[in-house]
Order: C-alpha cells, then sequence, then structure tokens
C-alpha cells in the first residue's frame, strides 16, 4: 500500500525532514541492555530515526526497523549503512500492521502508544521474549509530552493492558515523594514471555 498520501507520513516526513540526530536511545533500553539475549531478532516498533534500532544492532541483534515515516526511514538506512549495522527499515502504518506470532526475541517501543496493539506485540515475542516499553504517562509533573490523554497512560495501566507477559522491569513513579527528582511523567516497563510454543 502507497502510504505517500497518509496524513500521519506526511506530518512525521515534514518532521522528520528537518531533523537528523536520532539521540538517545530511550531510557528502559540503555540502562537494561543486561537483559538482552546476546543474538536474535529485534524490532525497533515507531522507530523514527531508529535510535533505539542502532543500539539494539550495535549489540549484535539483527533489527528491524519500523515507521510510517519514509523520511525518517531513509535517514535510519543510511546510517546503518555507514556504521556497518544490520537493520532492515519497513514503511508501514503501524496502527494497521502487526508483527506475525513468535517472530521477535526483542521488541522495543518508545514514545507510541497503540493501546489495542499491545497484546499483539506480546504474542510477537518468541519464548523468553522481552518487551521494552517506555511512554507518557497521565500523572505528569509538568507539560512535557502530548496534552491528549488518549497518548498517555493513567496510573497503572499498562499492567492491565499487557497481562500475559512476565514483568521483569517497571517504573511509575506518578507524583509520590519529591517530584523534582525521579522518573516524573513517564513509565518504563519490560515484559518476558514466559510461555512455551506448543
Amino acid at each position: 500500500m502507497d502510504l505517500t498520501q497518509h496524513p500521519d507520513a506526511q506530518r512525521w516526513d515534514k518532521r522528520y525532514t528537518e531533523k537528523n540526530e536520532a539521540g538517545p536511545a530511550c531510557a528502559v533500553l540503555r540502562e537494561n541492555l543486561h537483559l538482552l539475549p546476546s543474538q536474535g531478532k529485534a524490532l525497533d516498533l515507531a522507530c523514527g530515526l531508529g535510535a533505539n534500532a542502532l543500539l539494539l544492532a550495535q549489540q549484535g541483534l539483527s533489527v528491524e526497523a519500523w515507521d510510517i515515516s519514509e523520511v525518517a526511514l531513509q535517514k535510519l538506512q543510511a546510517t546503518a549503512i555507514q556504521k556497518g549495522l544490520d537493520i532492515n527499515c519497513r514503511q508501514c502504518d503501524l496502527r494497521s500492521s502487526v508483527a506475525e506470532t513468535n517472530s521477535f526475541d526483542v521488541i522495543v517501543v518508545s514514545y507510541f502508544l497503540q493501546r489495542e496493539t499491545l497484546p499483539l506485540l506480546a504474542q510477537a515475542l518468541r519464548p523468553n521474549g522481552l518487551l521494552y516499553y517506555q511512554t507518557f504517562s497521565r500523572l505528569r509533573v509538568d507539560d512535557s509530552g502530548p496534552n491528549n490523554p488518549e497518548f498517555r497512560l493513567a496510573d497503572n495501566e499498562l499492567l492491565q493492558l499487557i497481562p500475559d507477559l512476565h514483568l521483569r522491569v517497571y517504573r511509575e513513579e506518578g507524583l509520590t515523594g519529591e517530584v523534582e527528582k525521579g522518573l516524573r511523567n513517564e513509565l518504563m516497563y519490560i515484559g518476558q514471555n514466559t510461555r512455551s510454543i506448543v
């Protein structure tokens, strides 16, 4: 399907035309690299310029990077080639594209929220596969991130949306304690598929 006329593709293409640097990978991935397998297949969903994909590939994983922006994917592919990294870029509508069951050892999603796809991402993990997830919370201390509550998770909502994975890491500090310290406005999650293929 040709996505060039899709409103989301046009909006994100315009944004990435003006931006060249991927910036750092999301904190949940950077801070928990030690949980990654030594080899396997990874997906960076809603990858943008591919900071997560680049870090995953640097860890020796074979990486798929999916996004709706062709501009972002072209820039990511050029960076991957320049650095000699194994990244396969795919343009797709993330609201309708679903990874096949048991197809990835690692999936990373940062700052993309599509509630109905979360259980499907859990199914896309191979046995022992890991889902790294970081996004915005409705419990926030400032105006950073989207204003629309549909693009922010309610307190502990993510745990209800992905009940089939075994919780490995979870951090959601909300408004507790000294709000000028710690992780605020966001949450981090890592879940593992502990089921076996039947």
